[in-house]
C-alpha cells in the first residue's frame, strides 16, 4: 500500500475582517476626498464618509478624531507628498535653474490645479471665513511650503548668475496667483458658464512660463569705463 503523498503546509490566507481592517484608512480617506469635492467642508457628514467607505461611523472614529482631523489627513495623503516628491528633485537636480522653475510651473498644473485636488484649494477658500482652522492648516503646511520650494529655484539661480536679483517672495505671489486662480475658476465658474473665447490652459500656461524667464533674465552686462585695457 502506497503511502499518503506528503504536501507542503500552506499558510491560510488572512481572515478578510483582518485584510479589510488594513484598508479602512485608505477607502475612508478615498471616501472623504470624494464627498469634499463634490460637496465642499460644511456639507459633507461623516455618516456620508462612513456609508461611501462601507463602514459605520464609529468605525470612522477608530481611524479620525472629526472631520477636520479627516480633511487634513486627506491634504496630507494626497497633496503633500506631491510638494515631498519635487523637494526631492530639486534637492537631486544638476539641471539650470530655468529648466527646474519651468518644471516646477507645469507640474505644479498637471498634478494639482489641473485635476480635482484643485477643489481642495476650492474648498479652502470659500470656506475660510466659517473655518479659518483649516485655512490655517491649509496655509502651513500647503501654500507655505510650496512657496519655500518655488523661492528656493528662484534663489538657487540668482546664487548661480542664471537669473537676475529680484523680490523673491513677491515674485512668488505674482507668479503663483494666475495659476491657483485658473484652478479654482475651471473647478467652479468654469462648469456653469462656459466662455465661447475662453483661451486653452495650454496656451496661458505657455504664455506664463515665458513671462516667468523673461522677468529673470540676467542684465546685460555693463560696458566698461573707455580706455580701460
Amino acid at each position: 500500500m502506497a503511502s499518503p503523498s506528503h504536501h507542503p503546509a500552506r499558510s491560510a490566507p488572512p481572515p478578510r475582517w483582518e485584510r479589510r481592517k488594513e484598508a479602512r484608512p485608505g477607502e475612508l480617506l478615498d471616501a472623504a476626498l470624494d464627498l469634499f469635492v463634490e460637496r465642499g467642508y460644511a456639507a459633507t457628514r461623516l455618516d456620508d464618509v462612513a456609508a461611501r467607505a462601507g463602514v459605520s461611523k464609529g468605525t470612522l472614529y477608530l481611524y479620525y478624531t472629526g472631520k477636520e482631523d479627516l480633511f487634513k489627513a486627506v491634504v496630507r495623503r494626497n497633496i503633500l507628498p506631491l510638494i515631498e516628491a519635487f523637494e526631492r528633485d530639486v534637492a537631486e537636480s544638476s539641471a539650470r535653474s530655468a529648466e527646474l522653475l519651468e518644471r516646477f510651473l507645469r507640474q505644479w498644473w498637471s498634478s494639482f490645479g489641473a485635476t480635482r485636488l484643485a477643489s481642495i484649494a476650492k474648498l479652502v477658500v470659500g470656506e475660510a471665513g466659517n473655518f479659518p482652522e483649516l485655512a490655517q492648516f491649509f496655509q502651513l503646511e500647503i501654500v507655505a511650503r510650496n512657496a519655500a520650494l518655488l523661492g528656493s529655484i528662484v534663489e538657487r539661480g540668482v546664487r548661480q548668475h542664471e537669473f537676475r536679483p529680484v523680490d523673491v517672495g513677491a515674485s512668488i505671489h505674482l507668479w503663483m496667483a494666475p495659476l491657483v486662480l485658473r484652478a479654482i475658476w475651471m473647478q467652479s465658474i468654469l462648469p456653469c458658464c462656459p466662455v465661447a473665447a475662453e483661451v486653452p490652459v495650454e496656451r496661458m500656461l505657455d504664455a506664463h512660463v515665458r513671462h516667468v524667464l523673461a522677468a529673470l533674465e540676467p542684465l546685460p552686462a555693463l560696458p566698461g569705463p573707455r580706455g580701460a585695457s
